[in-house]
């Protein structure tokens, strides 16, 4: 797992960008108007059901480091401003090496959240309802998210086993394959000419079931193919235009096979979907906004989000 230095946390970072105080999703209004924020700001983020479209929840993927510690899940989302989040987590940071490892991984993720979950007195959205109730009533909410198809391991019937455990949002590919790949990484040489035909079936059996795809971590062949395939939009949950690179020459240098260009940018939003704009390329919630403002030149606000990552 790569970690990015930053002279500001991540809770700093969203806190400064939103204008958010302590209690911003019991009491929004009173809180930011006690702490001299612009009125009609509060009133816009309070009326609007805000979703981190990335944010991994640290979580022991074994049984022998369950249940893990403590997470103040619905206090930090509570000061975030955000309605919800994508919760999600990675199975490949430590090497799969055998069979039906990354699923065991996956199931024991999905209960150690559970029990965050519990503790925080959170629920699942497992449709559009729910997050409205749950934004109706000042509650936060998370949409699960699981970023690779390591889990997979080649069985289409294990889409419904993770929909019926609350699954709502598919990051189709990580950083490494899974053992039966389902499309090429952007960031390692491609190997599988874009998506793959497993790739391909588990792309409709989401749309059949309701899952989001999210297509984060695809190259250009890959992405393509799957808008060619995908019956419902996507979402890439986190990246950024490849022309906002920062001032960090090694951060730019880092960065550039992660983002995304104009023209596929353009692809995505005509076929429905949203982007997520990635905190990385950015070291000021200045320059974050200047980030997702300039992908909202290109292809217009209705289709562009915020994805900030790990916490």
């Amino acid at each position: 797992m790569i970690k990015y230095q930053s002279t500001w946390s991540r809770r700093e970072f969203i806190t400064a960008l939103a204008g958010t105080g302590a209690a911003v999703m019991l009491s929004p209004l009173a809180t930011w108007a006690a702490n001299e924020i612009d009125p009609r700001v509060a009133a816009i983020v309070a009326a609007t059901i805000g979703i981190d479209t990335h944010n991994h929840i640290d979580v022991p993927l074994t049984s022998a480091g369950m249940p893990g510690p403590d997470i103040d899940l619905a206090g930090e989302m509570k000061r975030s401003g955000l309605s919800a989040i994508c919760m999600t987590f990675a199975l490949d940071y430590q090497k799969l090496n055998n069979p039906g490892e990354a699923y065991d991984r996956f199931m024991n993720g999905l209960a150690a959240m559970d029990q965050q979950l519990k503790n925080n007195g959170i629920k699942r959205s497992l449709n559009l309802a729910d997050l409205k109730t749950a934004h109706d009533k000042h509650q936060p909410t998370v949409i699960q998210s699981i970023e690779g198809g390591h889990f997979l391991e080649g069985k289409l019937d294990r889409l419904s086993v993770a929909y019926d455990r609350g699954l709502r949002h598919l990051g189709l590919l990580h950083d490494n394959d899974a053992s039966v790949p389902l499309g090429d990484v952007y960031t390692n040489p491609a190997r599988w000419g874009g998506l793959t035909a497993f790739g391909a079936d588990i792309i409709k059996e989401c749309n059949r079931l309701g899952i989001l795809i999210d297509l984060a971590h695809a190259n250009g062949e890959t992405i393509a193919a799957a808008l060619k395939l995908a019956a419902s939009p996507v979402i890439i949950s986190h990246t950024g235009l490849d022309t906002q690179l920062g001032q960090n020459p090694n951060m730019a240098g880092m960065m550039k096979p992660r983002l995304i260009s104009k023209e596929q940018a353009k692809i995505v939003a005509d076929a429905g979907g949203v982007i997520g704009v990635w905190t990385h390329l950015a070291d000021s919630p200045l320059e974050y906004a200047q980030n997702i403002r300039a992908l909202v030149d290109i292809i217009g606000v209705d289709h562009v989000g915020i994805g900030t990552i790990p916490n």
